[in-house]
């Protein structure tokens, strides 16, 4: 049996409460501020008018995220491989979703908003001492915000180090991508590749 309904979700789920329900806020606050300033990583969602979806991951030092003011917020975009699909998405409709990672913090903060692309030179000289300085900046005002409690990186256990697995247990991008693309030549192998991307970060 399908859900196909708003109410057989609350039938099945209920409704939230407490602070599950009053932890939603319009702007961001001190603590939301201070997370950002410390994260070093968020995942960028976004989706197209015909509704297709897009999650990029963006990261940088700690703090890359400028927080221009409570609602407010720039995201350089990093050099990277030119898809554009979020840089796409949020031209057609203006709408992003982040999720805000610290290492070793189980909690995560979460923002929904509005944005836009800009090549402002005030908005691209807050990042002028980066390796390579963004072309552009993500800069999304803020809708709503709110922490996400610890129990998927608990179930996870994302940042224990015996989750970790051995990288040799997984092919290499290079031959995944060979595998992937059914190319007849030698895959990159990860210190080709590591040693490519550095010039790139």
């Amino acid at each position: 049996m399908k859900i196909t309904t708003s109410t057989q979700l609350r039938e099945l789920y209920g409704y939230p409460s407490g602070r599950a329900k009053d932890k939603v806020f319009p702007t961001l606050e001190k603590h939301a501020i201070n997370f950002i300033k410390k994260s070093p990583f968020v995942v960028l969602s976004t989706s197209n008018k015909d509704g297709k979806h897009d999650a990029s991951p963006r990261g940088g030092s700690p703090g890359f995220v400028h927080v221009n003011s409570d609602s407010e917020l720039i995201i350089p975009d990093a050099k990277g491989n030119n898809r554009m699909d979020s840089l796409s998405n949020i031209i057609e409709t203006g709408k992003v979703g982040l999720l805000f990672l610290i290492p070793g913090v189980d909690e995560t903060l979460r923002i929904n908003g509005n944005a836009y692309i800009s090549i402002d030179k005030n908005h691209i000289n807050l990042f002028a001492s980066e390796q390579n300085p963004p072309k552009s900046c993500v800069v999304i005002t803020v809708d709503e915000m709110f922490l996400h409690c610890a129990k998927a990186f608990m179930r996870s256990k994302l940042w224990d180090a015996s989750a970790q697995i051995n990288r040799d247990e997984l092919p290499t991008m290079g031959q995944m991508l060979k595998d992937q693309l059914g190319t007849k030549e030698a895959p990159e192998t990860r210190e080709a590749m590591l040693k490519r991307y550095k010039k790139d970060l």
